[in-house]
């Protein structure tokens, strides 16, 4: 016999949820979540000497990791991004729109002895990438398909500027695109017109979600009084994004137990065990096995009057049954008995046919005599007092009694149930019939109350009581001495 139970549980345990997503604009906070899913199954075999109990674990782990990886700085040669000519430290010119030009030593002013770029242009257009009051630009395109971006991020930027002219004027603009799809553009004023700022160093990024395969850096400005226009060095980018890894495991664990059966059981908790089986149905559900009373039947003079009835005509039937049989065994017999057994006579001489007629003779007599001594033991027979034969009725009365067994007999309701075969037997049904309420007497109690501490003697009871029973008593002690 076989017991399948099936056992789903899904456990989930995470130090923080994962919320990043291909529509995530920005940098996700770093996550680990781990989703563990179990499916148990148990198997349980029954045995003639025990129980096997076979528990199958099938667990898949899945684990999401957010983490925030750094491209490093895209500008740098080194980095495999841009070549020599297109790196951040201007000692190439980009190229774009607008005139220019690349000093160096103490040119640069506080950007240093190496060259640096500067805007020289005093136009007041639109820019390539879309940007107004646009002069001179340097323009740089840098690839970072390989770094498979898909789930957003950051491109941070720092540049160091030396604009000492506050009519002139310097921004930073940086899109990112997926293929030839805009993802994202962002344009910051690093010293706008009127502002006399110096020498300065500016940090700062735009946020981007999805996927970015390409980056366009715009540095641009104007040259307003056409002397010495804003310059720029040390440009540097890095592009953050989010990376989500998912690692999923699976394992099977099979754990086999076997049970002996205990024959040492005490009596007392091998009865226990078989009265729970004996008085509750087991039921298989969704959950396990589980215990359901079995409903008791409702035990009353008619419902135990009919089982005795029908036990009765069992009986009865099986009787009759029994005596046919007798009956059938009893004619067998005396037909055999009156059969004559066939004799095959040879050819013989007459002295040997004789002889077997004398022996047929004596057959017969023998078997004429054997009825008389039956004859005499009939009366024998008759003289022997009969058995009484118990009633039908107590028959089946007797079988019930006897189908309760030994342990069930003195439950309650066996009890009522031979209470009630009693009543069968007896013919007693009103046994149990409500008893009929005993009345009180009317006026049997007096309202009259008896004086506090006045209780009068009755004389006469008393010389009665005691002087009359001491002068009996005396009177039967003086007989015992008189002749």
């Amino acid at each position: 016999m076989l017991l399948w139970l099936c056992i789903s549980v899904s456990l989930s345990s995470s130090s923080k949820a994962v919320d990043c997503s291909t529509d995530t604009i920005g940098l996700c906070s770093p996550t680990v979540e781990e989703i563990i899913d179990e499916v148990i199954t148990e198997t349980t075999q029954h045995e003639a000497d025990g129980i096997t109990i076979t528990t199958t674990t099938e667990t898949t782990t899945t684990t999401t990791t957010v983490t925030n990886e750094d491209s490093g700085d895209i500008l740098d040669g080194d980095n495999g991004y841009v070549s020599s000519s297109k790196e951040g430290d201007m000692d190439s010119d980009w190229g774009g729109q607008g005139p220019a030009t690349m000093p160096s030593g103490n040119s640069c002013g506080q950007l240093g002895t190496d060259k640096c770029a500067m805007i020289t242009g005093s136009g007041n257009s639109v820019s390539a990438n879309g940007v107004s009051g646009m002069g001179t630009t340097f323009v740089n395109t840098v690839n970072v398909s390989n770094l498979n971006i898909k789930y957003g991020g950051r491109t941070n930027y720092s540049i160091k500027v030396d604009k000492q002219d506050a009519s002139d004027s310097i921004y930073m603009h940086i899109t990112g695109k997926d293929g030839s799809t805009n993802v994202f553009t962002g344009t910051d004023i690093l010293s706008a017109t009127g502002t006399a700022s110096g020498y300065q160093t500016y940090e700062s990024g735009f946020d981007f979600s999805g996927s970015i395969t390409t980056v366009i850096i715009e540095i641009g400005g104007r040259d307003i009084n056409m002397a010495i226009g804003p310059m720029f060095d040390d440009v540097s980018i890095n592009v953050l994004y989010n990376v989500i890894n998912t690692i999923v495991t699976e394992s099977i664990t099979s754990v086999e137990m076997f049970i002996a059966l205990n024959i040492d059981t005490p009596e007392d908790i091998i009865n226990v065990v078989e009265d729970v089986f004996e008085s509750n149905d087991i039921v298989e559900t969704d959950i396990g096995i589980d215990f359901q009373p079995i409903e008791i039947e409702d035990v009353n003079y008619n419902t135990v009057e009919i089982e005795i009835a029908e036990i009765e005509i069992e009986i009865q039937e099986l009787e009759l049954e029994i005596e046919a049989t007798i009956e059938e065994a009893i004619e067998t017999n005396i037909q055999e008995t009156e059969v004559e057994p066939e004799v095959q006579i040879d050819e013989k001489p007459v002295e040997e046919v004789e002889e077997i007629e004398d022996t047929t003779v004596e057959k017969v007599e023998t078997v004429e005599k054997k009825p008389e001594p039956k004859e005499e033991t009939k009366p024998q027979k008759e003289e022997q007092p009969k058995k009484e034969v118990a009633s039908s009725k107590e028959k089946a009365a007797k079988k019930i009694v006897k189908s309760m067994g030994d342990k069930k007999k003195y439950d309650s309701v066996n009890q009522i149930k031979t209470l009630i075969v009693m009543q069968v037997l007896g013919n007693t049904k009103t046994f149990f019939d409500s008893q009929k309420e005993l009345n009180d007497r009317e006026n049997f109690f007096s309202n009259v109350s008896i004086p506090d501490a006045v209780i009068s003697d009755n004389n006469i009871a008393g010389y009665l009581l005691f002087g009359g029973s001491d002068g009996l008593m005396q009177e039967m002690i003086d007989s015992q001495w008189q002749k």
